[in-house]
């Protein structure tokens, strides 16, 4: 019997119920320090060079290597995120699924180039309907699972809608569909926070010169008079491979509502995940359960072919 939610229904799971269901099987991995934490798994990064912009791209490989040819999972970051500020996730998710993995600055974070031209609100759009189709087929991904935090899931779901061939899956987390007040505010109050100093200081150890035009272009898009991430009406009913969306109950970034509209427009499976004693970052304040989740949702669609 198939205990997975239907379409559009929102499941509220408590991660302190789960750890223990969560020591059987592959999920034994998350109980102990990752191979990527002992520092044992090597890692490599490159610069990619796409023409108009170059990026900084990391390639990550599972700490245990059964020979099968499985899916690639590729990472893509919050607005003002980059490679570091994942920690240890991508690779603790790829000793998981025995998947490989790619992680990359988006365009204008870390150390990738800054943007070429301006893109003004349609950032994530483009990033979805141009620089990672020339990512992808630059690397020689041709299987693919996305896995996106915030407007890294929006991003995701934009090129999900377009029915790519290497796409296999997504899995968002705290991705947003609509904007909504409670976001607003929350980035008003980031602004505030940058204007002082003290944001600007977090974030210039990851995005050196970047950080004054990443900061800028994220935060005038979201408080910009009429803002949407995305045409959720017009691009979600095209999104048709196995959604996993997954959110905290209390993201100071956005509503349950997000959830509901990612499953009730999407036009594929798609179950949803509504996290207690959890913020906009899932992945790093409920590690154990998202791991979990993730890794079973995964699984099943991993081996490639």
């Amino acid at each position: 019997m198939d205990a997975r939610p239907s379409p559009g229904a929102i499941e509220r799971r408590d991660p302190s119920t789960d750890r223990f269901e969560a020591t059987a099987g592959i999920h034994r991995l998350d109980r102990s320090p990752s191979a990527a934490e002992k520092g044992t798994v090597p890692f490599s990064d490159e610069m990619i060079e796409l023409g108009d912009r170059r990026l900084r791209v990391r390639r990550l490989h599972p700490a245990r290597d059964d020979g099968f040819d499985r899916t690639v999972l590729v990472f893509l970051h919050e607005g003002l995120g980059c490679i570091e500020m994942w920690r240890d996730f991508p690779q603790r998710l790829c000793d998981a699924t025995r998947c490989t993995g790619i992680v990359y600055d988006r365009t204008g974070y870390g150390k990738s180039s800054a943007w070429p031209s301006d893109p003004g609100v349609r950032y994530m759009e483009i990033e979805a309907d141009d620089v990672l189709p020339r990512l992808l087929a630059t690397l020689g991904v041709e299987d693919c699972v996305l896995v996106g935090h915030s407007d890294g899931g929006t991003i995701a779901l934009n090129y999900a809608a377009t029915d790519p061939e290497p796409l296999r899956a997504v899995v968002t987390l705290a991705a947003h569909a609509i904007n909504e007040p409670v976001c607003v505010e929350a980035i008003a109050r980031a602004r505030a926070a940058f204007a002082a100093g003290d944001l600007r200081q977090k974030l210039a150890k990851y995005h050196g010169d970047n950080v004054d035009g990443a900061f800028r272009l994220w935060s005038d898009a979201w408080v910009a008079p009429g803002f949407e991430p995305m045409d959720a009406d017009g691009r979600l009913p095209g999104v048709l491979v196995p959604v996993q969306a997954i959110q905290g109950e209390d993201d100071e970034y956005g509503s349950e509502l997000q959830l509901g509209i990612i499953a009730g427009k999407v036009g594929g499976y798609c179950e949803t995940r509504l996290v207690p004693d959890c913020g906009h970052s899932p992945h790093l304040q409920q590690p154990a359960y998202v791991l979990s989740e993730i890794t079973r949702f995964i699984s099943p669609l991993a081996l490639a072919g």
